[in-house]
């Protein structure tokens, strides 16, 4: 049975340096969402996860994570890596651009209300946290 909408809660999956980690990030998000009754973020909230821990994997060395949460009615969905550097900024969607490399944070700026990244530290580590969020009246609408 769907929780209460306006109750926060929050996820974190750990995931190792292994694409095949992509793949368990977007099913885990889509279990997650359906247990809260959000299923109508489940298309949209999957593309950017997919984009994001993507981008953590295949361009860092170590682990990374997914982290999901949900307040005041709004899904944030972010992707913490070992590499402080920022994100390469998104590029604008042209007819040249390559459609399996590039796209990855063009997709997030055009599918999240909005996004954003933040240099991390914990425990004598350094990394970078990239995260996007999408209100609850977007409701799976898709990429435009």
């Amino acid at each position: 049975m769907p929780e209460n909408e306006t109750a926060p809660w929050e996820y974190y999956l750990y995931v190792p340096n292994d694409l095949r980690a992509v793949t368990v990030s977007r099913r885990t998000l889509r279990l997650i969402l359906t247990m809260h009754g959000l299923i109508r973020l489940a298309d949209v909230g999957e593309l950017l996860a997919t984009e994001l821990v993507s981008n953590a994997v295949r361009h860092t060395k170590g682990p990374a994570a997914l982290r999901v949460s949900w307040s005041a009615g709004v899904l944030r969905i972010g992707a913490w890596d070992a590499d402080p550097r920022p994100p390469e900024p998104p590029r604008p969607f042209d007819e040249g651009m390559d459609l399996e490399e590039g796209r990855g944070l063009a997709l997030v700026r055009a599918c999240a209300d909005q996004w954003s990244w933040q240099p991390l530290a914990r425990d004598g580590r350094r990394g970078k946290y990239v995260w996007c969020e999408l209100a609850a009246a977007q409701g799976g609408s898709g990429p435009p």
